[in-house]
């Protein structure tokens, strides 16, 4: 390229380079403003014989290899019984549902309402068998869908962890 071109040129090429870039992030950013994710429930919250159970489909059994070599297992749920439009606008509760408690936003809380429905519960494994946990409780209602299962590792405990005096 001779040296007069290119003064016209590289200008040029920057603004295209720019426009395209511009391009990019304006897409990007409207695509992460409507995104939105399927998610397949791995089980359900069993109850039987008076044992709670998380109930794996058979598909997703082989997941659960060494699962029994843990005690616990943090039980990722759908609060399925709170699912609509209403509940999912919800974003200040009192804690436990209690008025005592001070007004708090959802994401401050434990509480079933809020714009993604999902559940958490740190679970005892008493017995893992084919398809089927047994835990010793969980805060889900039988039927509850499960997303997924991840053990709990003692060492990623907090120490010194803060709560507010009254929740």
């Amino acid at each position: 390229m001779q040296p007069s071109t290119a003064k016209y040129f590289y200008p040029r090429l920057t603004l295209l380079m720019a426009a395209a870039v511009m391009a990019l992030l304006t897409t990007a950013m409207a695509r992460a403003e409507n995104l939105s994710y399927t998610m397949n429930p791995i089980g359900h919250v069993a109850g039987k014989d008076g044992k709670t159970q998380i109930v794996i489909d058979a598909k997703y059994q082989d997941g659960l290899l060494r699962l029994d070599d843990f005690s616990h297992v943090w039980v990722i749920w759908w609060f399925d019984q709170h699912d609509n439009p209403v509940q999912r606008q919800i974003l200040q509760v009192h804690p436990r549902r209690d008025p005592r408690n001070p007004l708090s936003g959802v994401f401050a809380t434990r509480a079933p309402v809020r714009p993604n429905l999902i559940g958490l519960t740190l679970c005892r494994i008493i017995s893992v068998q084919d398809n089927v946990v047994e835990i010793d409780g969980i805060d889900a209602y039988e039927g509850t869908p499960v997303l997924d299962l991840k053990p709990y590792i003692p060492s990623e405990s907090v120490p010194g962890a803060k709560t507010p005096q009254r929740y």
